[in-house]
């Protein structure tokens, strides 16, 4: 298979980038508020008027929309790396390198790290990179419905247990929990510590459980969607145009659903989980509207210096994840942070994270002017390659 020229290839680095920053608008959540929090919103802080509309805005377009782009492109930067032939390179010393970066994220920074379920699955996806596009489609469909089962299935099974277990002594029990995680989170950074690992060990152990067959699955249909060349823009205009305008308007339908069923029930156990169920399935159908509308971009030349910015920001994927957690981390635990856990709203989440977007979308591009790969990305490419790989770019002699 030929490999795609640089032109395409600023495709998928523009929907890289996208991915990396969209992510941060679910994550700050993560960083802000107690995990509970996350998957509950009403547990922590305010949730209504201009903090409730945010939350909507965020479960709506951006709730496991970016996470599932990441992911297909992790599954097509496996081919891309490891080839379709016999040898695999070096793709096995790769994913042990990330296995670790990712565990001492997790577990000293952020208890919601996605590189060690990342290095795990794709010790297992690279085995089928040589499938056809019909077979990898096929079994990441497979995957992604057990993963429906577990995690859709896993919410309505609980409604008919919901508030059997709410008794007095419970709510104090947590009420006290989440005063002792909020004090520590704010007290410092050792403090936080066992909290923060113990969250990140059944973080990891339930999220490979339940979520790791939608990851591997969407890393299956990342194969073959490069394969097809969808990835790399090789479809035609009418074609992006079309899966875009079908998917984006059924994808946003089904994600608003899920959204307003949960607002309507005011969270209730059975809301949860009708939101559930139309959010999982709208998550992947709304990711593809937006990948379809990035290759659309990709393919007209006007729009080519709006992706650069964006397409910088996927080269430096890797660093500009870990740098948002080193942000966040340093903003919302205390010493040597400031310590905000608990106390900023949702409206100010937003706000912050679109600091960091326009910041990481400035710097980006600026580093990749003098240097050819971004700061972790180095790192890691030279312990994969086990020697220092050259940094800066070559410059060209003056003509003349």
């Amino acid at each position: 298979m030929a490999s795609p020229n640089t032109e395409r290839l600023i495709s998928i680095d523009a929907l890289r980038g996208i991915a990396v920053l969209g992510i941060l608008m679910m994550n700050v959540q993560g960083f802000a508020m107690s995990p509970f929090a996350y998957d509950n919103p009403t547990m922590q802080m305010d949730l209504t008027g201009a903090n409730l509309s945010v939350w909507a805005i965020a479960h709506t377009f951006f709730h496991l929309k970016f996470i599932t782009i990441f992911s297909t492109l992790f599954g097509a930067g496996i081919v891309m790396m490891a080839g379709t032939g016999d040898d695999t390179g070096r793709h096995y010393p790769r994913m042990l390198w990330l296995l670790l970066i990712g565990a001492i994220h997790a577990y000293l920074l952020w208890w919601g790290d996605i590189l060690v379920s990342y290095a795990l699955l794709g010790m297992l996806a690279v085995k089928a990179r040589r499938m056809s596009p019909g077979a990898l489609v096929t079994w990441g469909i497979v995957l992604i419905g057990v993963s429906a089962l577990m995690m859709v299935g896993g919410a309505w099974l609980a409604v008919p247990f919901a508030g059997m277990s709410e008794t007095p002594e419970q709510d104090a029990m947590m009420a006290e929990m989440m005063a002792g995680m909020t004090q520590a989170y704010q007290a410092g950074y050792l403090e936080r510590l066992p909290w923060n690992a113990g969250f990140a060990a059944i973080g990891q152990i339930g999220g490979l459980i339940a979520f790791g067959p939608r990851l591997m699955g969407l890393m299956f249909i990342g194969m073959a969607l490069f394969k097809s060349g969808f990835l790399s823009a090789s479809w035609s205009l009418g074609r992006y145009a079309v899966l875009a305008a079908v998917t984006l308007v059924a994808g946003y339908l089904l994600s608003h659903m899920g959204t307003q069923s949960m607002i309507a029930g005011e969270f209730d156990t059975e809301a949860m989980a009708l939101g559930t169920s139309y959010s999982y399935f709208g998550s992947l159908v709304l990711s593809f509207g937006y990948a379809s509308a990035v290759m659309l971009l990709a393919k007209l030349g006007a729009f080519r210096l709006l992706l650069m910015p964006f397409a910088s920001a996927g080269r430096m994927a890797f660093t500009n994840y870990i740098a948002q957690t080193l942000i966040m981390t340093f903003i919302f635990v205390g010493t040597p942070g400031l310590g905000l856990f608990g106390t900023v709203e949702r409206v100010d989440q937003a706000k912050l994270v679109l600091i960091v977007w326009a910041v990481q979308l400035i710097w980006s591009p600026l580093w990749l002017s003098v240097f050819r790969f971004g700061p972790l990305e180095w790192v890691w490419r030279s312990l994969t390659y086990k020697q220092a790989q050259p940094l800066l770019k070559r410059r060209e002699p003056a003509a003349g």
